[in-house]
Formats: C-alpha cells, structure tokens, sequence
C-alpha cells in the first residue's frame, strides 16, 4: 500500500490548526467546497468538491487538539476505505508542527501521485490562511 506523509510547521496555536482540520468552515477555508460533521468519533462528515464528488467519511479518532482522522466512506474507488489524518505538537505557544497522512492507498498509481501534489498544494493554503489570512477561492487553490 501506498501512503502519503507531509510534515510542516505552522505559526498557529494547536487548537486553531486543529479547527482548519475538525470544524466545516475550517475544512472550506483550505480543502473542500462544502463540508458538514462533527468531531467526535464514529460521526460522519460530508466532504463536497463539485458535481459528482460529494464523498462522505467517518471519524476514527479524536484526540483535542493533538489528533483527527476520517476513513473514507463514500468516494472514487482509490480513496474509499483510505484514513485522512493528522497529529499536531505544540511548538512553543504559537506554533504547531503538523504530520499530516493520507494512508492506505491501494498502490502508487496516477491517482496516488496526483494526490500526492494537491495535498501540497492544498496544505500550503491551509498554512497561509493561519499565518497570513489569506483567503483562496475553491476553484484556484491548487494555482497558487
């Protein structure tokens, strides 16, 4: 199997960068077009990206402030069953080191390695909108 792994530093506290992740206006600001769930576990959130592509993941793990992962539920084929998932460390008072993970893919295909940039991408949107404000239409975010 396949996984994809991202670790980078944000100048945030730990429950901000853990909002971006857990609450649906978080998850708008930087990844989805709409999304709607609750942080705890076993509940199902509703992950919206367009037409034909609104996917659906269950919570497996809730720790404030230090841990969050969705196992997806409903989506294209590569993605269905893989966990979506971060651990965040306190970096002094303002700043959070993010291990960011996408694992289980079923292999290293086109699809794997496609995800493998936007996650970047859309990682780096995350990381701009806490330290900077910035704000990114849906439709430009992998542009930027």
């Amino acid at each position: 199997m396949a996984d994809i792994i991202l670790q980078f530093t944000v100048k945030a506290p730990v429950a901000r960068v853990m909002e971006m992740f857990t609450k649906p206006e978080g998850l708008d600001r930087w990844w989805t077009k709409r999304s709607t769930g609750v942080a705890k576990e076993n509940a199902e959130y509703t992950l919206c990206f367009g037409p034909e592509y609104d996917w659906h993941a269950e919570v497996t793990c809730f720790v404030p402030d230090r841990e969050f992962e969705l196992q997806m539920t409903e989506a294209h084929e590569d993605w269905k069953g893989t966990r979506v998932g971060c651990t965040l460390t306190p970096e002094g008072q303002d700043a959070t080191r993010v291990l960011f993970y996408h694992k289980g893919w079923p292999e290293g295909n086109e699809h794997w390695r496609v995800s493998c940039y936007c996650w970047a991408m859309y990682l780096r949107v995350l990381r701009r909108n806490l330290e900077y404000g910035e704000t990114v239409p849906y439709e430009k975010r992998l542009d930027v």
